[in-house]
């Protein structure tokens, strides 16, 4: 029995004198652990066994998406493109966040507040001047995307459209878009002798003699609702159709000139026509298919819509009231006033916010890579129009409606970025200006003088349009001061 104690004491005594004198491992695959086994009824001997340890599984990085393609179908899209990306790259988690498109300048501002900027913005290019302008738009991480995927394939104007004209950088990628027109009733233009609603006086025409004629209540219904964006959209084109601008050649605000009045009363006369208001581009959507309406501004969003019927608020679709409506509907992207002629269309970008993960630039080129754009575009192909050349084959195929419309008029679309025009735009404003354009869309300020013009009576197009020059004189001047 002391012998065996011996042997135990003398045990213990070498692991102590190993333990002291060994260093310990950087990052050990095995722990010793001690357990005790019973000898005898008096001794126990010390046991040493390897057990391994198991790492801690490090985190997810997480990429934040907001997107302003909010229904269902279009979230459940995306989703599904970023979960093949989550599939080849387990290490990343994607959140795909719908948002809405007329509080997305609000919801930017609070996140920024609350230093919880998403990774990524799907966002309207309107929007991009005043984010860079703001400093929360990475335009290293937006460059070096366009630089992977290849700035030749993208088409020129989309690139040009998102340049920041001070830093020479990209200040978003281009994503998509969508040309605004005229879709009209060219049956019934044709059968009252109408010619088609390109130029003001041919519109003011038709607005007089449409209502009453084939079923028709009204000519057309006017965007007036002062909390969507959708006036300033169609407003917009109005005023470059006679030449009326934000900025003229000196940089001096110009939104109380003597165009901009023109163009107020024009389009805001429109409204003796049109139906009772507010009103935006749902309401203006459902009038014309139900047959009410003969005059529709709106994209080529609506394309599939004109063979099947739009989804309404409350789910279902509507039952298009009028045969092979979509055959009978004529498309006037060029509206002609008094001191000039103008299109209007939409480029969608995604915005790479500043402090966003690296791994948010991969994301971006995922999404813009063969199928998966492919994939995203097919949502709603005739509203979604390629900004990358590789794509536009691919693109034709994505929907069956195609062949319920001309062949010219697809070609006026699928060609549509090498001559739409905005505000933003043009070639002598500075990056101040461009982001002092896109707060008055972002601040609606163009809906509200409408509405109080058109709907209210509480102004006159010249009293709209010097209250218009009193606001964007105020943001001007706080942006000039932001750089000072």
């Amino acid at each position: 029995m002391k012998r065996a104690l011996a042997l135990v004491l003398a045990v213990l005594a070498l692991v102590a004198v190993l333990a002291a004198c060994g260093g310990q491992p950087a990052a050990p695959e095995t722990v010793v652990v001690t357990k005790e086994v019973v000898v005898t009824q008096e001794v126990k001997v010390v046991e040493t066994v390897e057990v391994p340890v198991t790492q801690p599984a490090g985190e997810k990085t997480v990429v934040e998406f907001w997107t302003t393609d909010n229904e269902e179908e279009r979230i459940q899209r995306y989703e599904e493109v970023a979960a093949r990306y989550m599939a080849e790259h387990p290490d990343v988690e994607i959140r795909i966040v719908p948002i809405d498109e007329a509080t997305i300048s609000q919801r930017i501002a609070t996140a920024r507040a609350a230093n919880r900027l998403p990774d990524i913005v799907r966002m309207g290019v309107e929007r991009v001047a005043a984010f860079s302008k703001d400093g929360i738009l990475d335009e290293d991480a937006a460059t070096a995307v366009i630089k992977a995927i290849g700035e030749d394939d993208f088409r020129a104007g989309p690139l040009r459209m998102v340049t920041n004209p001070d830093t020479g950088k990209y200040a978003a990628v281009p994503f998509d878009g969508w040309i605004q027109a005229i879709w009209y009733r060219a049956d019934v233009f044709e059968k009252l002798g109408l010619n088609p609603p390109i130029t003001w006086d041919d519109i003011n025409a038709a607005c007089d003699a449409l209502p009453g004629q084939e079923g028709l209540i009204y000519a057309l219904v006017l965007p007036t609702d002062p909390g969507q964006n959708y006036p300033h959209q169609v407003f917009e084109q109005v005023a470059m159709s006679n030449d009326a601008w934000p900025f003229d050649a000196e940089g001096n605000v110009t939104m109380n000139s003597e165009n901009m009045v023109e163009a107020l009363r024009f389009y805001t006369g429109l409204q003796r026509c049109a139906a009772p208001g507010p009103q935006y581009w749902r309401g203006a959507r459902e009038m014309y298919e139900l047959g009410q309406s003969g005059m529709l501004f709106y994209s080529t969003y609506i394309m599939d819509d004109l063979v099947e019927g739009s989804g309404t608020e409350g789910g279902g679709k509507i039952q298009i009231a009028v045969d092979d409506l979509a055959r009978k509907t004529g498309f006037a992207p060029v509206m002609q006033g008094p001191n000039g002629e103008a299109t209007y269309g939409q480029l969608v970008t995604l915005g790479i916010m500043q402090g966003a993960d690296p791994v948010a630039q991969d994301v971006v080129k995922f999404f813009l890579t063969g199928e998966n754009y492919l994939d995203i575009l097919a949502l709603a192909p005739f509203g979604k129009v390629p900004v990358l050349k590789s794509a536009v084959d691919g693109w034709k195929g994505l929907s069956e409606y195609f062949q319920y419309y001309d062949p010219e008029t697809l070609d006026q679309i699928a060609n549509g970025f090498d001559y739409m025009q905005r505000w933003l735009f043009r070639p002598d404003y500075d990056a101040t200006q461009r982001a002092v354009i896109g707060d008055i869309e972002g601040r609606l300020l163009i809906p509200q003088a409408i509405s109080k013009v058109a709907l209210e009576g509480a102004m006159t197009p010249e009293q709209a349009a010097q209250w218009l020059q009193e606001r964007v004189l105020e943001i001007y001047q706080e942006r000039m001061n932001e750089g000072q």
